[in-house]
């Protein structure tokens, strides 16, 4: 029996095609900490895992999950913006980004991504991203300011360079509520 079509299948898909053994990747927005578990696996013992939260609660998710997966030496998990994953590592270097815009799961709902640091993390990451290496957002949405966060990050995705990046907008369009959107990237090699 195959999987239902999800936002988190679509993004482990693409972003398994592309992470290999010994590569370096970040997790942006490291949640609960299943996306820096995924990326652990894909990169193994010779790759290296930088995890980004601003709230000490996912951090520590983050890590009691690494540690129980026997991931900690591979990943390390900072307790500061996805903004500021620059100072972590070098331009060109990075093979794949993953981001979760939204809140975190099962937390407090009042704290959130927001544009103006979501989209500084982005045009970050596009500069680390080595060529042939991927990002993928999944941008979750709603409540009272996912609205305005879905509109700004979109409309910047337009901008972006074509002649160095594809960015590819998935969405599912008979989901009830307000489905995540997934977008996909793509630095030209």
């Amino acid at each position: 029996m195959s999987r239902p079509l999800s936002s988190l299948n679509l993004t482990h898909d693409f972003i398994a095609r592309h992470v290999k053994p010994g590569d370096l990747c970040i997790d942006a927005t490291a949640g609960r900490g299943h996306d820096t578990a995924f990326l652990c696996s894909l990169v193994g013992q010779a790759g290296r895992v930088h995890a980004f939260d601003i709230q000490p609660e996912a951090v520590e998710s983050t890590r009691a999950l690494l540690a129980q997966q026997g991931y900690q030496s591979i990943a390390q998990v900072h307790l500061d913006s996805h903004a500021n994953m620059a100072a972590y590592a070098a331009p060109g270097t990075v093979s794949c980004i993953v981001f979760n815009f939204g809140w975190l799961p099962g937390g407090d709902h009042t704290i959130n991504t927001r544009p103006e640091s979501s989209i500084a993390a982005i045009q970050a990451g596009l500069e680390l991203l080595r060529p042939g290496g991927v990002m993928s957002l999944c941008i979750y949405y709603g409540r009272d300011t996912g609205f305005a966060e879905r509109d700004a990050l979109l409309e910047f995705l337009r901008t972006v360079d074509y002649r160095t990046y594809s960015v590819l907008c998935c969405q599912f369009l008979n989901r009830p509520n307000c489905p995540p959107i997934p977008v996909f990237l793509l630095k030209q090699a």
